[in-house]
């Protein structure tokens, strides 16, 4: 059963649906009393986390190389833009 879970790619759908809840609800948290964590603080790290769950899943599922292969470079590139956001200069 856990096995079928992983290899059909349910858990990563599962964790992917709890990210994009999470991401509206700081995002309307945000908008509604301007506290919290601004979108923009968030969502580049979030969005590289969610690139690397639809990796993973793409494999899971036995999909081709390139899939995968594209969604860890724009996680990268997400990660960067995460990394150059936070650097104190």
């Amino acid at each position: 059963m856990m096995s079928d879970l992983f290899t059909s790619g349910l858990l990563v759908d599962l964790i992917l649906g709890f990210l994009v809840l999470e991401a509206v609800g700081i995002i309307g948290y945000w908008g509604w009393r301007r506290r919290g964590i601004a979108p923009a603080d968030f969502l580049p790290g979030m969005c590289s986390g969610a690139l690397m769950l639809l990796a993973l899943r793409a494999v899971l599922t036995g999909g081709s190389w390139v899939l995968p292969t594209v969604c860890l470079m724009l996680a990268g590139a997400a990660h960067l833009v995460d990394v150059l956001r936070r650097w104190r200069r």
